[in-house]
């Protein structure tokens, strides 16, 4: 079980994948810039991280469903892979409303 939410997250990553593959919608459509735009992304939640941890405000949760790979004290691997995703979503969803949004007003 200790690789259950890694696979949950990469499974989720292969996902939006398919949809910014299917609607060339982020890395499809600019790779350069969706690569920028996910590591500036990621490195900004990584830093807020970091900072709290040590604040002592952010702590890691024991649980069965995570590797315990940590790459810093509280600071799982798994975090990383959601920050990702979490990024990759994030811009797949801002591109996939404004196209929607781009096609109606061409319709109307």
């Amino acid at each position: 079980m200790g690789f259950a939410y890694l696979g949950a997250l990469v499974l989720s990553l292969g996902a939006m994948c398919a949809i910014d593959a299917r609607f060339r919608l982020v890395f499809w459509d600019a790779p350069w810039r969706a690569a920028a735009v996910v590591g500036i992304g990621v490195a900004a939640f990584l830093v807020w991280d970091l900072a709290g941890i040590a604040l002592g405000v952010f702590f890691r949760g024991e649980t069965e469903f995570m590797t315990g790979i940590l790459l810093a004290p509280e600071l799982p691997v798994e975090e990383v892979l959601f920050l990702t995703f979490l990024c990759y979503l994030t811009l797949v969803l801002v591109r996939g409303t404004s196209r929607l949004l781009d096609r109606e007003r061409s319709a109307a």
